[in-house]
């Protein structure tokens, strides 16, 4: 075949053309695998990205859901350990309600009184056949509106009138000849306030819940030594200054009396149930509360039930909870025994601050100002100017009427 000029001219023009056309979709064709290429890249990365996140976000997730889970589980364990606990430990006291009392009261709306007893059932005691005399009271009154508690401790050889035997004697005695009805008989009648709830606890659940939290700090003193819950002498000794104690520790510096007196005894006493209290709330005991139950399971009577305890929750979690110290100022007696002679004055006193407290009483009806003489310590407690001390009786004294056969040989 022959072309002319003119159709070769054409021809090649044509053929560049379609070369240039050809060679261009060649390379836009390149181009699109190439950006597709890169756009399957980063598209991969991205999911990879996802999946890295999901992976974190699982890690993350997983662990907290499961605390959140135990933590729950535990909460709840918890709660039914501390309610079978409770129930275990109830005693129907036979009242409906205190004899001050016209109603029954309920800890979650109304202004409340607990009574600590506080006795030794130790097995030495038990073999010995001594007497459950109570070692420490401490009257416990719970006012709603102001979320606040007064602690009054009640020294154990205080002269009062026992109406369960119908004559004068140390309060501590009180237990011993009619359990916690004579010892609530004889606060009642002493103070003028009603006792709402009681709580018996044997010192044995003191040494262990100390145990259980894994001890106290606590600014001892002074240098004494101490018999322990074994009654075995001078096995504990302690020197002054702040430090960790055991339970075993913490039961001498609430017994001993040597180096004071019984109100000195009383103060401590308060305090580290105030040591006590802080230990049990704060963070790192949470794990620590399910031995804290068994201890007081297995060495407490109370007449409280267990949702009556679960109202007192209340006072910790509706805000700053403010607590009180109370003390009772006396005198020494000696007759053919030993006795704290309660001062009428602060006796008087003391009697309106809990009767105002448990709204009993109006301010109007105040025969003082509740914040003469008081200066607030630095736990927010309050106590006053004069701490009374171990004073010697007047040979002039007159000794109160006394039964003198139920002291026996009973310290």
């Amino acid at each position: 075949m022959t072309f002319t000029k003119k159709q070769f001219t054409f021809w090649v023009l044509n053929s560049t053309m379609i070369d240039s056309v050809i060679h261009l979709l060649i390379l836009r064709g390149l181009g699109m695998k190439k950006d597709s290429q890169y756009k399957s890249r980063k598209v991969k990365r991205r999911i990879r990205k996802k999946r890295r996140n999901r992976k974190l976000l699982f890690l993350i997730f997983v662990p907290l859901l499961l605390l959140i889970t135990a933590t729950s589980v535990y909460a709840f364990n918890l709660i039914n350990k501390a309610q079978n606990t409770v129930d275990e430990s109830y005693e129907d006291d036979g009242r409906e309600h205190s004899e001050l009392r016209e109603y029954n009261v309920d800890p979650g709306v109304d202004h409340v009184s607990v009574l600590f007893i506080g006795v030794d059932e130790s097995e030495h005691r038990v073999n010995s056949g001594d007497s459950f005399r109570s070692d420490a009271l401490i009257l416990a009154t719970l006012n709603k509106d102001e979320n606040s508690v007064k602690l009054l401790s009640i020294p154990r050889d205080s002269l009062v009138y026992i109406p369960k035997v119908g004559y004068n004697d140390k309060i501590t005695h009180a237990h011993a000849l009619g359990g916690p009805l004579a010892t609530i008989g004889a606060v009642e009648h002493t103070f003028d306030v009603p006792v709402d709830y009681w709580v018996r606890l044997n010192f044995n659940a003191f040494v262990d819940v100390i145990d259980a939290l894994g001890g106290i700090e606590f600014d001892v003193p002074y240098e004494f030594t101490e018999s322990n819950s074994d009654d075995k002498r001078d096995a504990i000794h302690l020197y002054p200054g702040v430090q960790q104690i055991d339970g075993e520790e913490a039961l001498a510096i609430v017994r001993t009396r040597k180096l004071d007196n019984d109100i000195e005894r009383g103060k401590r006493q308060q305090q580290v149930m105030e040591a006590i209290l802080n230990k049990a709330v704060s963070l790192g005991s949470i794990n620590k509360l399910d031995n804290v139950i068994e201890a007081v399971g297995d060495n407490m009577k109370t007449n409280l039930l267990f949702n009556d305890m679960m109202a007192f929750i209340s006072y910790g979690i509706s805000g700053k909870l403010e607590l009180e110290m109370l003390n009772l100022e006396g005198t020494d007696l000696w007759t053919d025994y030993y006795y704290y002679q309660l001062d009428e004055e602060s006796l008087a006193k003391t009697k309106q601050i809990l009767q105002h407290h448990l709204g009993l009483i109006d301010e109007s009806e105040l025969t003082f100002d509740l914040n003469e003489d008081e200066s607030t310590t630095t736990d927010g407690s309050t106590t006053t100017d004069e701490t009374p001390g171990v004073t010697e009786t007047p040979e002039t004294t007159e000794s109160p009427e006394i039964n003198g056969t139920t002291e026996n040989n009973w310290e």
